[in-house]
């Protein structure tokens, strides 16, 4: 078995180890109950039929005993199935949810934003579709499984009583067929299945991609391109699912074939015992209809073997994106006292880069002072907020700052309410300080005078606000951090003019108590600043303060709108 696959049934089993056996048994206890039930009843009705031929016999064949074993399991084998279900998937939930709140920590550890930002899709994916398939692992592969192999021994050792050393090997034939169905058809399976999933995933992206750029698309003359991309996504999933049907028919024929064959070899072996008068017609009978019922389980069986490629290739990429945790960058160190950051010959070369971009970078930024951080393209303005966020580590060196807060020129907002959008700060923010912090950006007044107030909807990206108001919800929910250390990256970027007159005008006043870190190129940002630092090639070429000339001159060189 797949070791990614073993690894994923031992985090079953440590995750709800009680849920784990119980859901084995139960399930092999109602196998066992329902194949019991069959044969016994087929005993039951045989040898009546035989004891009601002769009044003598009629009148002395004891129909209560055998009526009550009946009932009795009937009642066993359906509560036992509920009891199974309810125990089974109850505890595969429970752990497939553990699951997706690792993997979603694991995704969204530092380090992996730029990550998510190319390819959202397929990591959410992880979360999705990656997960959903690991619950058959458990339910349609070691279950039934279990199963199978607790029924095959039971059913060798009581047929083994009935008919001697031949229901021996007539017991263990299901557990034999199962574990060389297993073998072959997930052998076979692996590669379809895990081209089936592939083939899934890129269709499903190829046609958000069609979707969410069709203007784009349209504009620039690929529409045909990319509906060829989709198409031919579409065409791989057709393929794969074709042959994983031709597997599923041939797996069917051959569970087919043993339906047939094993009852047939059953009644042989009974046919010769009755001969012999060593069995009789209703014993006969029970090995039957035992025989028949012991491949139920071979159904679920077969469809979880058909299913690994899918389940294999998603316990592999699941976890591989939990193991990966352990390689995350550090969240930076606790700065000096008097500090709020410092960074102590920083070594940091970016990822596919030949040279490092920082080479014995120091910076030291007390508490209180605002800073501004100017440079060209490529200087290493945000490569350096990286570093004191934790979404990057240094190759040597130290960076040490205080809690900070990051707002980006992005606004990212989600599509719920506005008091959801802020709360995602501060889950436990109070109504009177989401009011506040929408007060210090500004917002208040608009989103009183919407209807539903705090709890108005808005739709995707923020949808329903115009973008300045977007990027003042933005700030309010930055606002609602109380971090001491502030960093801005460019907050003001492609907003109108008086729009982000108010933005800066809002962040100088709700960050008098607190160091911000103002990475800029425009003149109106880096005018709040009482420091200015110039970097170019990964080096500080500049550090001035306010009031001399210099910082004059650098603040008059910057863009100004």
């Amino acid at each position: 078995m797949n070791r990614d696959i073993a690894l994923f049934l031992r985090l079953f089993r440590r995750a709800a180890p009680r849920a784990f056996w119980s859901g084995l048994l139960l399930s092999a206890l109602t196998i066992v109950a329902g194949t019991a039930l069959l044969g016994l009843s087929g005993w039951f009705i045989t040898a009546a039929g035989i004891a009601g031929a002769v009044a003598a016999t009629a009148l002395a064949f004891d129909v209560f005993r055998p009526g009550a074993g009946v009932r009795m399991l009937a009642i066993t084998r359906t509560g036992a199935r509920y009891a199974e279900r309810l125990v089974t998937h109850d505890a595969t939930l429970s752990v497939i949810a553990d699951l997706r709140v690792r993997m979603f920590r694991a995704l969204a550890r530092p380090g992996q934003g730029q990550a998510l930002d190319k390819r959202p899709g397929r990591l959410l994916f992880r979360l999705t579709g990656d997960l959903d398939a690991l619950d058959g692992l458990y339910l349609r592969l070691a279950v039934p499984l279990a199963a199978l192999l607790l029924l095959s021994l039971g059913l060798g050792i009581a047929l083994t009583l009935v008919v001697g050393w031949p229901g021996l090997l007539l017991g263990l034939v299901p557990a034999g067929l199962g574990a060389s169905l297993l073998w072959s058809l997930g052998r076979a399976s692996r590669g379809p299945g895990g081209r089936r999933a592939a083939a899934l995933e890129s269709l499903r992206l190829r046609l958000l991609d069609r979707l969410a750029g069709r203007v784009d698309w349209r504009m620039t003359g690929r529409e045909q391109a990319m509906d060829g991309l989709t198409l031919a996504a579409e065409r791989r999933l057709a393929e794969a699912d074709d042959q994983l049907n031709r597997l599923e028919v041939k797996s069917g024929l051959v569970q087919g074939l043993a339906a047939v064959l094993l009852p047939a070899a059953g009644l042989l072996v009974a046919a010769f015992l009755v001969e012999a008068g060593r069995l009789g017609a209703a014993g006969a009978a029970l090995v039957l209809l035992t025989l028949l019922g012991a491949l139920e389980p071979l159904a679920a069986l077969r469809r979880g073997a058909a299913d690994l490629g899918r389940m294999a290739r998603a316990a592999r990429r699941v976890a591989t994106g939990l193991g990966s945790t352990s390689g995350s960058p550090p969240c930076p160190a606790t700065p000096p006292a008097g500090s709020a950051l410092c960074l102590d010959r920083v070594r940091h070369i970016q990822p596919d880069a030949q040279a490092p971009l920082f080479d014995g970078l120091s910076l030291y930024v007390p508490i209180g002072q605002h800073v501004a951080i100017t440079g060209d393209s490529g200087a290493g303005k945000s490569t350096l907020l990286a570093l004191l966020t934790g979404e990057a580590a240094p190759l040597s060196g130290q960076v040490a700052a205080l809690p900070a807060a990051l707002l980006a020129q992005d606004t990212t907002l989600f599509r719920d309410s506005i008091a959801a959008n802020l709360r995602l700060a501060d889950p436990f923010a109070s109504v009177e300080r989401l009011w506040q912090v929408l007060a210090d950006a500004g917002l208040e007044r608009v989103v009183r005078e919407m209807p539903a107030g705090l709890e108005t909807l808005l739709g995707e990206s923020g949808h329903g606000l115009s973008a300045g108001q977007r990027r003042r919800l933005t700030l309010a929910r930055f606002l609602l951090q109380n971090k001491p250390l502030w960093l801005l990256d460019e907050v003001t970027e492609g907003v109108d003019a008086s729009v982000a007159g108010t933005i800066l005008t809002n962040i100088k006043a709700n960050g008098r108590d607190r160091t911000i870190l103002l990475v800029t190129h425009l003149r109106r940002e880096a005018a709040l600043a009482d420091r200015l630092i110039r970097l170019q090639g990964g080096r500080v070429v500049m550090d001035e303060a306010r009031g001399t000339p210099a910082f004059d001159t650098a603040l008059q060189a910057l863009r100004q709108d």
